[in-house]
């Protein structure tokens, strides 16, 4: 083969890209009458350059969009810019920029990479999820999801970096630091906006079931476990020494039948009563030394079998609601405020866990649950029972299969207004308040007169100014720049203060759109 027949692919590639620009080649009409495909690959984060991983994806990708075509489909194949977040913005405050000019320059200069590798996307159709024309579709599904009772606001405990100043998720803390900053993790409580995603449960798990045989068991198994499903029953354990409006605690078992067995309770170190317990207590400093001490715990090692349970004494009395005993109330490394009730019931003689923290705590066991014509000793075990059996020491219960003893128990509570069965989910709602600059604006307001005040409709987007300076260290300028936080409510026309936080950018990539909407008046960046 001559030097002159050799396939020259910048030649080749260059005049082809060219044409297929020119003709709109992979452009997707709606007039179209053949079937409809559409082909979408996750949106890269715009990092500035392309890489193997990239290609392979988008190849994948590029693969089926091609060859779908050439089985007669309508195929719409679009590319867009998962481009919030703390990233960017940590990006450009190091490179002394503008997150806005930071992300726009990336996202040209990676467009350009991926035209080059020659991709049938229909680029007509390019979105980023910084551009007002998107999010206005993000604070639009906001306020649909709030005035359906999906989203709420409350103050809860929130893993907090304090070198990023914003709340983290769960899975953006590696081994207790901080996935971008490595900077140490603490708890702090806040007041945020949450996703009502619990109230999805049981139909995420139905659903589940149509996934078998095309995903991998493995893959639904660990999906069904985060889910986390159980049955059970709530329980209300009345305060020795009440405080105002609060004078029980609840808490949530898979063991109602063992309710007799309970000889402790212990809460979470985040449980909003601890501090009210301890008040009074002689020891209440060495209370709160542990409670800060493993509050700064990774959770993921707070949950491990591994992980040694500890506990510490509050000074303080729960009421059990059959037997109106003295429960003592303990706080525990292993216990979650966001799991649950925040305090479970202690039943060492039933429960390893508990059997394990009163053997190391000295407290005692009470069987109520025994093999079917046997007596166990306390005194001789050397683990909990766990197993089916017979009720005992259970007054009324005595002598009733335990596994009718679940629901004989839960019937009992209900009747007498001290529990009921029930269900929870180990899925927690989600938490999608960032105190960042670089998010979706939150579109609520706050008025003195009208309290919390959901931004109308027909004033989205609430936009996120762009002629603001960030800060070195991090925290959001919103809510020191008056033009974007002192707005009138929309309820009373009074003046109100605009909420600063931003949306978490998962957000963003949880509403992508197949097309740019219908264009909007703002004023944004050239991408």
């Amino acid at each position: 083969m001559t030097h002159e027949e050799r396939y020259d692919p910048k030649a080749i590639e260059e005049k082809w890209q060219a044409r297929w620009q020119a003709e709109n080649a992979f452009a997707c009409s709606h007039k179209s009458d053949k079937p409809k495909y559409y082909v979408l690959e996750m949106f890269p984060y715009p990092s500035g350059n392309i890489h193997m991983g990239h290609v392979r994806n988008y190849s994948i990708g590029d693969v089926v969009a091609r060859s779908k075509r050439m089985q007669g489909y309508n195929v719409m194949h679009p590319m867009g810019w998962d481009a919030f977040g703390l990233p960017a913005e940590n990006a450009a405050i190091k490179n002394n920029t503008h997150p806005a000019e930071w992300t726009y320059a990336n996202i040209r200069n990676m467009r350009t990479q991926l035209k080059r590798l020659g991709y049938s996307y229909d680029w007509s159709r390019e979105l980023a999820t910084c551009r007002p024309e998107y999010y206005r579709w993000e604070q639009m599904f906001f306020l649909r999801l709030l005035e359906k009772g999906l989203v709420y606001r409350k103050k809860a405990p929130q893993n907090w970096c304090p070198s990023c100043h914003t709340v983290l998720a769960n899975e953006q803390v590696i081994d207790g630091l901080c996935w971008r900053c490595d900077s140490a993790v603490v708890q702090k409580d806040l007041t945020q906006w949450f996703l009502k995603i619990t109230a999805y449960g049981d139909e995420l798990l139905d659903d589940l079931n149509k996934l078998e045989g095309g995903w991998p068991d493995r893959v639904i198994a660990m999906q069904r476990n985060w889910i986390g499903k159980s049955t059970g029953a709530a329980i209300t354990f009345g305060l020795e020494k009440g405080f105002g409006d609060i004078e029980g605690i609840d808490v949530f078992t898979t063991r109602p039948d063992t309710v007799f067995g309970v000889t402790f309770m212990t809460l979470a170190p985040e449980h909003p009563l601890v501090e009210k317990l301890i008040e009074d207590y002689d020891k209440a400093e060495e209370v709160r030394d542990f409670v800060e001490r493993i509050r700064n715990m990774d959770r993921l090692d707070r949950q491990s079998d591994a992980v040694e349970k500890e506990g510490i004494f509050t000074g303080a009395y729960a009421v059990h609601p059959f037997t109106g005993q003295r429960v003592p109330l303990w706080v525990g490394n292993f216990v979650l405020a966001d799991y649950g009730t925040g305090a479970v019931m202690g039943v060492p003689a039933h429960d390893q866990r508990d059997f394990e923290f009163a053997r190391k705590y000295d407290l005692p066991l009470r069987v109520v649950i025994s093999p079917a014509g046997e007596s166990l000793d306390t005194e001789a075990m050397t683990e909990a029972f766990t197993l089916d059996g017979v009720m005992v020491n259970s007054g009324p219960f005595d002598g009733m299969p335990n596994e009718d003893g679940k629901k004989a128990v839960a019937q009992s509570l209900e009747k007498d207004g001290k529990g009921k069965a029930t269900t929870q989910f180990r899925l927690r709602d989600w938490n999608i308040s960032r105190q960042r600059y670089w998010g979706s604006p939150i579109p609520v307001v706050y008025c003195d007169t009208c309290g919390v005040v959901p931004e109308k409709e027909e004033n989205l987007p609430v936009v996120l100014p762009l002629d603001v300076k960030t800060r070195t260290d991090g925290r959001s300028p919103l809510a020191e720049t008056p033009s974007f936080a002192v707005c009138t409510c929309p309820t009373c026309g009074g003046q109100a203060r605009r909420e600063t936080d931003t949306m978490d950018t998962f957000v963003e990539s949880s509403c992508i759109l197949p097309a740019i909407p219908a264009p909007v008046t703002v004023k944004r960046h050239s991408i």
